[in-house]
């Protein structure tokens, strides 16, 4: 890592615990209260009494600079500040501890040729191979029916991400899109920090100026690992899916799969009418909307 690398690092990790010890309260960490404060939070001197650390070198942390953390340490901090499993592994990648992971092998396009006749046999469950920030690089025909053609958008978007926080019609997917934002975002931040890689994504640039809403949720810090989510979604053609998000690491790669199964027996049949009939439904609705703009 060199210093320019180290420093952004740094200065990540110091913000990111002060966010997380201003989001605590005395009373959070079984301390007494002491009434009203200047600033949100938890004091830099009750952080390091937790942690069992020096006020100074607690606030040498925040101020991201040039100091020695050892795992131990980490630990401790993370515990006072009641961290949970996805911020733990987040502040210890910041801080080097444990190896980076960037030297996850990527995937091998062969993979992915190996990987589409499994995706394409889900069918009617849509089904994608995506990067670890969000970028799709494989999809079946019920992942187009519900969503897109991938493989007609831009290169740079072909991402969930991008259409999400760009496209409104992406958007209108989701029954629920706000929780959506905030957890997209949080998955995104905790892969940033898992990867290892001090440069900033391409796709986290992006979106911190084509999107307020992402550079507002991105400032936030929070981050989210990867789970087993049942979404509701829209569909213009076949009307609400109630589906289980259900994701596997293809191995030897830092690439996901990702299957969305039916969470009821409607959504079954919805599916069904989607993958049958969809083709013919989605060029009348194309066409009516064209009668309707003309």
């Amino acid at each position: 890592m060199s210093d320019s690398d180290g420093t952004v690092a740094r200065h990540e990790l110091g913000e990111f615990l002060r966010s997380r010890r201003e989001r605590l309260s005395p009373e959070d960490v079984g301390l007494p209260p002491t009434g009203r404060r200047r600033t949100p939070g938890l004091r830099r001197e009750e952080v390091a009494v937790l942690a069992s650390v020096g006020v100074t070198w607690y606030t040498w942390l925040e101020q991201g600079r040039q100091i020695n953390v050892s795992a131990q340490v980490l630990t401790a901090i993370s515990r006072a500040l009641k961290l949970d499993a996805a911020e733990a592994a987040y502040v210890r990648n910041l801080a080097g501890l444990p190896p980076v992971a960037s030297d996850v092998p990527v995937c091998d396009p062969s993979l992915l040729i190996a990987v589409q006749p499994v995706l394409d046999k889900l069918d009617p469950y849509p089904a994608c191979v995506q990067t670890p920030f969000f970028d799709i690089v494989a999809y079946n025909r019920a992942y187009r029916l519900l969503f897109a053609d991938v493989d007609l958008l831009p290169a740079a978007d072909r991402n969930c991400a991008v259409q999400f926080f760009t496209d409104p019609k992406w958007r209108d997917y989701y029954l629920d899109p706000d929780l959506v934002a905030a957890r997209m975002v949080a998955k995104l931040r905790a892969e940033v920090g898992a990867a290892g890689d001090r440069d900033m994504p391409v796709v986290v640039e992006r979106l911190r100026e084509e999107s307020a809403e992402f550079a507002r949720l991105w400032d936030q810090r929070d981050v989210l690992l990867d789970r087993y989510e049942v979404k509701q979604l829209n569909s213009p053609i076949v009307g609400q899916l109630d589906l289980n998000f259900v994701s596997t690491i293809i191995p030897d790669t830092n690439h996901r799969m990702t299957v969305m199964t039916p969470a009821d027996g409607g959504t079954t049949q919805r599916l069904e009418e989607l993958s049958f009939g969809g083709r013919e439904d989605a060029e009348l609705v194309a066409s009516r909307s064209a009668s309707v703009d003309s």
